[in-house]
């Protein structure tokens, strides 16, 4: 990754039309200022570039703020009580959505079943997702409409999780066997989306998130520029679209280095695994809690050799490619696959990414660096699957188990992200998460694998410069320096003058976009 040297931060800047005109000392910017120039004195508080979240599902985030909300519900009891209060306000026959919960949290860690809600749910049909996406519960009156029984199959990168000895699905259905209801639910229409468009980046804008990467928008991008040409927009968006659909993003006139404009498309993302909370991160070796399962590579890997070509395919077209990777087994092959796809269609940039990048072993963490993959990572996850991992995993697959310092050394580029509505959108939770290595239990004051700990400065840089770079708009934005876009915060203390603890207490006070004040408070 190129690094234009730029600080991460500074005391004062000079904005003209959209962009950084003068980046330098307080009383000199002043001297710069016309009559009708609007002069913010930011008093000794922290000026960084806009936090540039490389990896979001922005609308559905947008749906999420208005919908029920289980991520914290820290027991069967009291998930069952939000699940039917919320229920009670809800018309006979509409459906109940999102949730995000996380079993992690519950004693024992058992998993939800259909059971549970049923009883509170009777009118309603309910598919509520865990906090990872990957799994999640459907009530009876959901599996029915979706056809799902004892006698339903699993299908090629999918499970449905059954009830021991009867074979009854218990509402457990994880990755590929979620399709199955997916296709019966009711899809909103386009003013829901523009709603919940407008709602995600009015968010975005008072967390200090300047720029997001939807890494499955497609056609939601037209969502983000219907709000871009009513004036409503706050975020600039990089969208990918499914790599399924390589070839209708290629009829797109965007490619990723095309940076005009606050929405701009130009990748594709693929899935290669699911994830370790739901047990179908693809590994080399089993789950130690679970000895028969070694997770599940994803459907897009079917048949052999479905995603090389898909992959070869959208490179030679001039997209970027991105594929989500979790487990050690998933990481390795998409490695190779990225090292197929340079080989066979020629050396270009084309700086592939893995999305998350979670558990490598030792000699692929170099290859990241060596090959030109972006590391697409997101700090906050280690801080919550640090409270359970090591009895999955061992400490053995620990070792390489959210490696940044790692990546970092081996010469990778980082970009941070959330992957909200995942992980919360807030960069102060990331950043803390990155620096610290805290997890949420408490259990590691001094850090959960503290040896993968980076900076401050390097935490700044990956979320700003680094996802920057993942996006191809390096030369536009990432850096507080002449001639970039004026997409900016200000903090109300520097962060650099605090406790790295205290850094998820710190807030936005002001956020720029496009020169343009979105958020003062």
């Amino acid at each position: 990754m190129t690094d234009t040297g730029a600080p991460p931060r500074a005391s004062a800047v000079a904005v003209r039309e959209n962009r950084i005109s003068h980046v330098g000392r307080t009383a000199d910017i002043r001297a710069l200022a016309g009559r009708h120039t609007r002069v913010i004195d930011a008093e000794g508080r922290l000026l960084l570039p806009g936090f540039n979240d490389a990896h979001v599902h922005f609308l559905d985030g947008g749906f999420s703020l208005a919908g029920i909300e289980l991520r914290d519900a820290a027991s069967p009891e009291q998930f069952i009580r939000r699940v039917a209060e919320f229920a009670r306000g809800q018309r006979a026959g509409q459906w109940i959505t999102g949730g995000r919960w996380d079993h992690e949290l519950w004693p024992g860690a058992p998993l939800p079943t259909r059971k549970m809600i049923d009883a509170v749910t009777p009118r309603n049909p309910v598919f509520l997702s865990r906090t990872d996406g990957h799994c999640a519960l459907a009530n009876s009156v959901a599996l029915q409409l979706a056809g799902v029984t004892r006698e339903t199959a699993d299908a090629p990168g999918g499970l449905i999780v059954r009830e021991p000895g009867g074979g009854e699905p218990t509402g457990i259905l994880k990755d590929a066997a979620m399709n199955a209801v997916w296709r019966v639910l009711p899809k909103p229409d386009r003013a829901a989306k523009m709603t919940a468009a407008k709602r995600a980046t009015d968010y975005a804008a008072r967390l200090g998130v300047t720029s997001v990467q939807d890494v499955l928008a497609g056609d939601y991008l037209e969502i983000y520029r219907a709000l871009a040409e009513r004036g409503e927009l706050k975020t600039r968006v990089y969208g990918m679209y499914p790599i399924a659909r390589w070839a209708e993003a290629a009829s797109k006139p965007e490619r990723p280095q095309s940076c005009a404009g606050l929405v701009r498309g130009g990748g594709v993302k693929g899935f290669s695994d699911g994830s370790l909370g739901s047990a179908t991160a693809w590994f080399f070796e089993p789950c130690l809690d679970d000895p028969n399962n070694c997770g599940l590579p994803c459907e897009q890997m079917f048949p052999e050799g479905a995603m090389l070509r898909r992959a070869l395919d959208a490179d030679r077209a001039g997209l970027q490619v991105a594929i989500h990777a979790i487990g050690d087994r998933a990481n390795f092959e998409i490695l190779n696959l990225f090292q197929t796809v340079a080989a066979q269609n020629g050396g270009r940039d084309r700086r592939c990414r893995i999305e998350h990048a979670q558990h490598l072993r030792a000699g692929d963490i170099p290859r990241f660096g060596q090959q030109g993959v972006i590391a697409s990572v997101q700090p906050y996850h280690a801080a919550e699957d640090g409270r359970w991992c090591e009895a999955r995993l061992g400490p053995e697959r620990l070792k390489g188990t959210y490696a940044f310092r790692s990546l970092l050394d081996t010469g990778a580029a980082l970009a941070l992200g959330t992957d909200w509505t995942v992980a919360p959108l807030n960069p102060m939770l990331t950043l803390a998460a990155a620096v610290t290595r805290r997890t949420l239990d408490g259990r590691h004051p001094g850090g959960w694998l503290p040896a993968q700990k980076i900076t401050l400065e390097e935490a700044v840089r990956a979320y700003t410069t680094g996802s920057a770079w993942a996006e191809f708009a390096e030369r536009e934005k990432g850096s507080l320096a002449p001639g970039k876009l004026a997409d900016l915060v200000m903090m109300d203390k520097n962060l650099f003058d605090i406790a790295p603890e205290e850094i998820p207490g710190a807030r936005v006070m002001l956020t720029m976009v496009d020169g343009r004040i979105v958020w003062e408070g």
